[in-house]
């Protein structure tokens, strides 16, 4: 059974409850009538080097959130053996959203998981730098920067502390 609460929710063309509420460039909610960043879209197939190029223009405009929703994209729509590997580069941009967002303890700890999550599935399939991706790189940048957030204690410039995901190659 339906509450009046559930008929007035936010739904895409599918029917499906999404907040259509504008969103910051950290994917914060903002008031309705607001000019907000435009969404990533959701449940895009694309190939892992198209995503990884996606994710990295996104991150490297301060947008890691956005980078995130591809990287889902690409953990959801991608083989089962490349699961993890999307889900631990989708942990580390959420991870970059929240230290951004001044959430230090979530930042870091995503981060962490995030950073174990991309080496362990390198180590376990023997790619180093599956689509170009630096994946010891990634974790060290990581690690970093959940230092860093915990040490300062305070909110990150997300474009400042972008990761370039294939190493100097950007």
């Amino acid at each position: 059974m339906s509450s009046a609460s559930d008929d007035r929710r936010d739904r895409d063309a599918e029917g499906r409850a999404r907040n259509a509420r504008p969103r910051d460039g950290l994917g914060r909610p903002l008031p309705y009538g607001t000019d907000g960043v435009e969404r990533q879209p959701e449940g895009v197939v694309r190939a892992p080097e198209d995503s990884v190029t996606e994710a990295q223009a996104l991150l490297a405009a301060g947008k890691p959130f956005h980078a995130h929703e591809v990287f889902e994209d690409a953990w959801k729509s991608g083989p089962d053996e490349e699961r993890a590997l999307w889900r631990g580069l989708a942990q580390l941009a959420v991870g970059l959203t929240h230290a951004a967002r001044g959430n230090v303890t979530g930042g870091a700890r995503l981060l962490r998981r995030g950073a174990g999550a991309v080496e362990e599935w390198g180590t376990e399939a023997g790619r180093s730098r599956p689509y170009g991706l630096e994946l010891a790189q990634l974790a060290a940048w990581a690690r970093e920067l959940a230092e860093t957030v915990e040490k300062d204690g305070a909110a990150v410039d997300a474009e400042v502390w972008a990761p370039r995901l294939r190493g100097d190659e950007g």
